[in-house]
């Protein structure tokens, strides 16, 4: 069972690319409340933000291709509506 991600078992879930939108605009306004702190541990903090921003918005770029992927073999998911898995096993 998943809790987030769009499944059989949870059809109101969302995307993982969705999901991952999402955090890193959460990460992002973070970030600008930070910018300004000019302390060491402030900049050490917003350093790694931006790295891990970079990374997310990697991984956002991976689970669009896997859905786009999916997409163009199977057609749109109809898991969802009671449909088998395009993959794997329900």
């Amino acid at each position: 069972m998943t809790h987030f991600l769009k499944s059989d078992t949870n059809p109101d879930g969302s995307l993982l690319e969705d999901i991952l939108s999402d955090i890193r605009k959460d990460i992002l306004t973070r970030c600008l409340k930070i910018t300004d702190d000019q302390r060491p541990e402030a900049l050490h903090v917003l350093n790694n933000n931006m790295k891990v921003l970079n990374l997310v918005s990697e991984a956002i770029e991976l689970a669009k291709d896997s859905t786009t992927t999916l997409d163009k073999a199977f057609g749109k998911s109809t898991a969802e509506s009671g449909g088998a898995p395009r993959i794997g096993v329900a």
